[in-house]
C-alpha cells in the first residue's frame, strides 16, 4: 500500500513526503515487522499489512466498535490509534483467541447461542467481552449491557450476545 501525501521530485516521479519505516508489533504471539506511514492506524496495520482481515473496518470513527482488538489485555478501538504507537504492546485479535479446532470458549458461546447473523461485528463483539472479562468488572447482565454498548450490532442479535458473554462469565466466577 503507498502513502497518500507524494511530492514530485526533478525526475518527475512521485515521492512520498514521509517514507514508511519499520513498526514492529507484537501480534497474536508473533512479531510483524511492517513498513508503515507514521500516521498508519494500527486497523490499517492489521488488516492491510499484516492480512488479519477478522478485525472489521466499520464507522472508522470509534464509534461501532467492529474494530475492536486486546492490547495488553484492554480492548480498544484500533481504528483510532496509531500503529506506532503499540510498538512493544501485546495485541490480540480474533485470530488470536481460538483456532477452528480448539474455538475460544467466548466463540463457542456465540455459536451456541446463536449471537451473530450477519457475522461483521461479531470479531469485535467478542475481542471486546474478552477484554471486559480480563477487567473483571462485569458480573451482572446489566454491567455487560453497560459495558458492551460500545460495540453495535446492527442486525439486533443483543439478546445472544449478552447470553453469550454471560455464560462465559459466569463460567470464569
Amino acid at each position: 500500500m503507498s502513502t497518500v501525501s507524494t511530492t514530485s521530485a526533478a525526475d518527475g516521479q512521485l515521492r512520498p513526503l514521509v517514507p514508511p519505516s519499520p513498526v514492529t508489533l507484537r501480534i497474536n504471539g508473533q512479531d510483524h515487522t511492517l513498513q508503515l506511514a507514521p500516521w498508519t492506524s494500527l486497523l490499517d496495520a492489521l488488516r492491510e499489512y499484516a492480512g488479519l482481515t477478522g478485525t472489521k473496518k466499520g464507522c472508522d470513527h470509534g464509534q461501532c466498535g467492529a474494530c475492536t482488538v486486546l492490547v495488553d489485555g484492554k480492548r480498544i478501538n484500533s481504528c483510532l490509534t496509531l500503529a506506532v504507537l503499540q510498538e512493544g504492546a501485546d495485541i490480540t485479535t480474533i485470530e488470536g483467541l481460538g483456532s477452528e479446532h480448539a474455538l475460544h470458549p467466548l466463540q463457542q458461546a456465540f455459536i451456541d447461542h446463536d449471537a451473530f447473523q450477519c457475522g461483521y461485528c461479531t470479531p469485535g463483539q467478542i475481542c471486546s467481552a474478552q477484554g471486559l472479562i480480563n477487567e473483571g468488572k462485569a458480573q451482572t447482565e446489566d454491567e455487560i449491557r453497560e459495558l458492551m454498548s460500545g460495540n453495535v450490532c446492527r442486525c439486533g442479535a443483543y439478546v445472544g450476545i449478552l447470553a453469550a458473554v454471560k455464560e462465559v462469565v459466569d463460567a470464569k466466577r
